[in-house]
């Protein structure tokens, strides 16, 4: 390929003159990653465009397995389909196999508008720009700046499944957020969560968001709803936010706990006093 190739501009349908290197950007890839090369995977020998085609393509086989693409050696270039050692400029026409390339996790993409860096701690690719996320070293992951000593860290937090969907959050593509208890899940899954009326962390039962709005609200419909006197009775209650057991008058709206107030609470045993206790259930 000479110095100076000839591309058309498909927008403008003007004839170009295209760098070498930057010759079919963002014209190859997959529905996952825009690139100019493809990946030999030392798993099983085969060739994909991107560890997920390939996490696809052998999901359904009797031996499903993922390709770590830190132990890529290989790649094909797309654009003369020469296969190489795995490096960011091809060997023979001397294009970019992706506008933005990591030695260390063999990644390419030509969509730098996702402003990629390698985290050395991490030890991964993530996107968004560096300048605007700090790895927790308890927490063991990168979170938005926003979120430097301002979340509760739980160790390794990000090194577990999404509680909704239970896919792997550490090298996700998806966003993810940190909750008040300080687990983590996908933002897409805690926005569904959200929709359905769901406070509690499905990890810890703990209200995963200040509660405390709701919980005035709660106040003022029980003062104005009262109970039948039939029901004017006590029941032990365990708080989910402050794991302490104490004692709430029934009420069918809910049970404040009386050391921090949560409504996030569940009863623990039928009180003696109740109008049921000593019958069958049912």
């Amino acid at each position: 390929m000479e110095e100076g190739k000839t591309a058309v501009n498909q927008e403008t349908l003007e004839v170009v003159d295209t760098p070498r290197e930057d010759f079919g950007k963002m014209l190859y890839g997959c529905e996952h990653y825009r690139r100019r090369c493809k990946l030999l995977a030392p798993c099983c020998n085969q060739i994909f465009t991107c560890r997920h085609c390939h996490n696809e393509a052998t999901s359904a086989l009797s031996n499903p397995h993922e390709l770590v693409r830190q132990d890529v050696k290989q790649v094909i270039c797309a654009v003369c389909d020469t296969e190489q050692q795995a490096a960011h400029v091809c060997s023979k026409c001397g294009v970019k196999m992706g506008e933005y390339f990591c030695k260390t996790c063999k990644f390419y993409d030509d969509d730098t508008k996702k402003k990629q860096f390698h985290c050395d701690n991490c030890g991964i690719c993530r996107v968004g720009g560096r300048e605007n996320f700090d790895h927790c070293q308890k927490c063991g992951s990168c979170y938005s700046v926003n979120l430097r000593d301002n979340h509760l860290c739980v160790e390794n937090s990000m090194k577990n499944h999404c509680p909704i969907c239970y896919e792997f959050l550490f090298d996700s593509v998806k966003s993810t957020t940190i909750m008040k208890c300080g687990h983590t899940m996908h933002l897409e899954c805690c926005s569904e969560m959200i929709k359905q009326n769901q406070y509690r962390c499905p990890i810890c039962s703990k209200s995963a968001f200040n509660m405390s709005t709701t919980w005035e609200r709660l106040d003022l419909e029980i003062e104005a709803t009262a109970m039948p006197e039939e029901y004017h009775y006590e029941v032990p209650i365990l708080c989910n936010d402050c794991n302490i057991t104490s004692k709430a008058f029934f009420h069918i709206f809910g049970h404040k706990c009386s050391h921090c107030k949560s409504y996030n609470t569940r009863v623990i045993a039928p009180a003696d006093n109740h109008p049921d206790h000593g019958n069958e259930s049912g």
